[in-house]
């Protein structure tokens, strides 16, 4: 067996910097997979989406822009940058449409998002539940939304938490299952059981 058949059947992983990767190294390392996430200074790559994953996605980010105020724009699968060392990518967000520069940008600032949502995928339950939430409080995200699959009726269920800006922690502020009609960060209301049309 030669050097060269042994070298194709294990592929070459890269050797992570000794104190992790940083914002800069996620946008400029080559041959990323699509929807690479950067979490503590770890590359994290995401499984295939499921097809829940993707029309909740569709649902949201539509529901979303029926009401959407001046100033503020939708967008999906955008990488937020928290910090030096976290770059996480929410499925959906709202930012602020100064924050926009152009058809070629790739990432947002933390301060100009105001809602930051996850759809829980079997592979990112951890994530979505516990660390993105901590971090996208920290950062100061005033609203986050985590979805999640009904298992009986297959619908999404949102959980809806708002910042307190004193213990920087989001506060649980209720459970929608089959509508989501809130007022921040401003006013929507979508019908959660049009995922069945999808």
């Amino acid at each position: 067996m030669t050097a060269e058949s042994v070298e194709h059947r294990h592929p070459h992983w890269p050797v992570p910097p000794q104190d992790g990767y940083t914002v800069d190294d996620l946008f400029t390392l080559p041959d990323l997979p699509p929807h690479t996430e950067l979490i503590d200074g770890s590359l994290v790559f995401v499984s295939p989406q499921r097809d829940f994953h993707s029309i909740v996605i569709d649902l949201l980010v539509d529901g979303l822009r029926r009401t959407v105020p001046p100033g503020f724009r939708i967008r999906r699968e955008m990488t937020v940058v928290l910090d030096r060392r976290n770059g996480p990518e929410p499925d959906v967000s709202v930012v602020r449409t100064d924050a926009i520069t152009g058809s070629g940008q790739t990432r947002y600032a933390a301060k100009d998002v105001l809602l930051a949502i996850e759809v829980v995928s079997p592979d990112s339950e951890s994530r979505d539940r516990t660390t993105k939430p901590q971090k996208y409080a920290i950062a100061g995200i005033p609203n986050f939304w985590r979805v999640e699959e009904n298992g009986v009726s297959g619908r999404p269920v949102v959980h809806v938490y708002e910042l307190d800006p004193l213990t920087k922690a989001y506060v649980h502020m209720g459970m929608h299952r089959d509508r989501i009609k809130v007022d921040k960060p401003y006013s929507i209301d979508i019908d959660l059981t049009a995922v069945d049309e999808l």
